[in-house]
């Protein structure tokens, strides 16, 4: 009976320990996909609806739902693993009924044909002591594939969140596009009436009239092309958010003027790629498989588990608790594998190699990601000059069409040729509403690529 409560006593003090602990880590924990989110980075754009819709993305969709998933799986992994440098503790009763059929002899001692029932409850405790720390090496690798996971989930975060604000600025385009887009073909429209008359009259040949027409024929192409896309970006965006119950025409946004525009730097340090998270992935992974390489070379080393068994046996059910019936044991079992047809070797040697096939794509990773940041920088740039280049080219248009309303009003220029003035400040304002929302976009890109961090204050925090 006392090593029965001895090995009791050890178990209970052993799994109350790791609840204990596991309970008291969950409660001081605060919820880490909040920081993936990054509402301060995208609250930079003084817009309340992407926010809104970032916010419900975050609480809907089913991509970051599956990635959480995937990281409270790994959490079962690494409970899993850490099980096993654990106390085993299980009950496995043995009742049967002995029919002995021939003479069972103990020197001069006699025993005839005989029936019995047996019964044994016991309860059985197994442990394996860590000497090598192999099972201890065994719950790091776990957490470290629980990192790599976690890494996982927030690259989800950081590219779904980009695509959400990637599809809302397109929506917030193809709205004030198709608004210059319906202005230029009411004005085409009124164009080709006054050609009509013009050509009723003589005064312009039936070519001219025919371009006029087939120019109407185009704006208005233009204008379905420009109406399906925003039907497609609408609906996109209802996918990401998880707002199906929606009408793609009731998605909710901001007017184009209210957008902003952030600035980025003219020079980014390298050592932005630290945030990533395939270079973080590629670090934890170099760790893990270095811990298995370790696990695999102790594996060569002899095992000593220590069991022992506490119960109660008797030859009737009714006197199993009686007197004289507990039954125990206690042992120390050390085992070597001699033989395994080269499975450890070979086990080992694979480690070894993936170690090294880990190393260089982390080396790979490092090249890749520089690349990356310095062409998403590079393309940045670029369509901020386009950007700032429409804006001139818009601002000189519209300096033209003041000079020739002017015109206009005091004669010295006809109606219609006003009317293509004015098609041509559209035309116009279209190229900049174009060059400002690839310039957003470019900016979103430049955000995934170091790693979700806010590109305005990224080199500060190097």
């Amino acid at each position: 009976m006392k090593i029965f409560k001895i090995l009791l006593t050890l178990f209970i003090l052993l799994c109350t320990f790791n609840v204990t602990a596991e309970a008291k880590n969950k409660k001081n924990t605060p919820d880490y996909r909040l920081e993936y989110l990054n509402l301060d980075w995208w609250q930079k754009y003084n817009d309340p609806v992407l926010t809104g819709y970032i916010t419900t993305a975050f609480e809907n969709n089913q991509d970051l739902k599956i990635a959480s998933l995937n990281v409270k799986q790994s959490e079962q992994v690494v409970k899993l693993a850490f099980a096993g440098q654990l106390p085993q503790l299980g009950f496995q009763g043995d009742v049967f009924r002995d029919f002995a059929s021939s003479t069972v002899k103990f020197g001069d001692v006699v025993i005839p044909d005989y029936s019995q029932s047996n019964f044994f409850l016991p309860l059985t405790m197994s442990y394996e002591v860590d000497i090598w720390g192999e099972n201890y090496l065994k719950t790091k690798s776990a957490k470290k594939q629980h990192e790599i996971v976690k890494q996982n989930e927030r690259a989800s975060y950081i590219s779904l969140t980009s695509a959400v604000a990637a599809q809302y600025f397109n929506l917030i385009k193809f709205d004030k596009l198709i608004k210059d887009q319906e202005e230029l073909v009411k004005l085409q429209t009124e164009i080709v009436r006054m050609e009509e008359i013009k050509y009723k009259n003589g005064l312009c040949p039936v070519t001219e009239l025919m371009d006029e027409k087939q120019l109407l024929t185009q704006l208005t192409e233009e204008l379905n092309v420009y109406k399906d896309k925003r039907e497609v970006v609408s609906r996109a965006l209802g996918v990401l958010t998880g707002l199906r119950e929606k009408e793609p025409d009731l998605m909710d946004r901001s007017d184009y003027s209210d957008l902003t525009i952030l600035t980025i730097p003219e020079a980014i340090n390298a050592e932005v790629i630290q945030y990533r998270p395939d270079y973080l992935k590629a670090e934890d992974y170099i760790e893990k498989i270095g811990i298995d390489a370790k696990v695999a070379r102790r594996d060569f080393l002899p095992k000593f588990i220590l069991y022992g068994q506490a119960g109660f046996s008797a030859y009737n059910l009714g006197n199993i608790f009686g007197n004289h019936t507990f039954k125990s044991l206690l042992g120390f079992m050390p085992s070597i594998d001699l033989f395994t047809g080269g499975a450890k070797m070979a086990r080992f040697r694979w480690t070894k190699l993936e170690l090294e096939k880990a190393q260089q794509l982390y080396e790979k990773t490092i090249l890749t990601s520089v690349q990356e940041v310095n062409d998403s920088l590079s393309a940045a740039k670029t369509r901020e000059k386009n950007y700032k280049e429409s804006v001139k080219r818009y601002n000189l248009e519209n300096e033209k069409y003041v000079l020739a309303d002017k015109k206009f009003n005091i004669g010295a220029k006809s109606k219609l040729d006003r009317m293509k003035d004015q098609q041509r400040l559209l035309v116009a304002e279209k190229d900049e509403v174009n060059g400002k929302i690839n310039y957003l976009l470019s900016i979103l890109d430049f955000y995934k690529t170091v790693g979700g961090k806010d590109i305005t204050t990224v080199n500060d925090s190097l």
